[in-house]
């Protein structure tokens, strides 16, 4: 007898600080990236949609294709659990490609779709 079981892998890690935390999914057809900065300044990287009622400016989440996505949610702030991305690292997890510096975390997808937080600024691109 023959089983089919779904799979789906899941990486988190998290930059030295401590204040940038990230789960990647990949499964059979893709993969996705969400990413919480904790504590951030300055002007949110896109405008507050009119119907958020919660947390604006943390939640990052990307497709391995398409545009980023804010997401519009209570600011989890878990800190146990995540590996440690190092400065100076870049990682790639399905069709991500990471990087932590001292400057700040970028990930792009395979359509160069992306961002890049840090406690200053957050852009979306």
């Amino acid at each position: 007898m023959l089983t089919s079981v779904s799979h789906a892998d899941v990486w988190t890690f998290e930059t030295p600080s401590e204040n940038i935390q990230c789960s990647v999914g990949q499964e059979l057809n893709g993969s996705d990236i969400y990413c919480t900065i904790i504590e951030r300044r300055g002007t949110p990287a896109m405008p507050r949609p009119a119907d958020c009622q919660s947390d604006w400016g943390h939640d990052f989440f990307i497709l391995n294709t398409g545009p980023v996505q804010m997401m519009c949610q209570p600011l989890n702030r878990n800190r146990d659990g995540f590996s440690r991305a190092e400065y100076g690292a870049t990682g790639e997890f399905g069709g991500f490609t990471c990087h932590s510096s001292k400057k700040g975390l970028e990930c792009r997808n395979q359509d160069g779709h992306g961002f890049f937080l840090s406690r200053a600024v957050q852009r979306v691109f």
